[in-house]
């Protein structure tokens, strides 16, 4: 018996198989300053889950919210002024 899952799998493979592509890879990295934010301020509301959050955690929190907002805010003017056809 000829075992046929590799001579198959370039036919059948996964979209999600497959290496991201330049134009994504590109996407990622755009978005890579809101990613770090979201990440440190999941951080900042993981170390409060397991007690009572101190000043010190609400301004940890509140900083990273601010810095969430920021992010996102200079990635939309940025994609904003990026769309081709928009503009003078």
């Amino acid at each position: 018996m000829v075992h046929i899952g590799t001579a198959q799998a370039v036919v059948t493979a996964d979209e999600f198989d497959r290496e991201p592509t330049a134009a994504e890879l590109d996407a990622i990295e755009c978005e890579m300053p809101v990613i770090e934010a979201s990440i440190e301020l999941l951080d900042a509301q993981i170390i409060t889950l397991d007690r009572i959050p101190t000043e010190l955690d609400a301004r940890r929190i509140r900083r990273a919210r601010r810095k969430v907002l920021a992010a996102r805010r200079t990635l939309a003017n940025t994609a904003a002024t990026q769309v081709p056809g928009v503009g003078a």
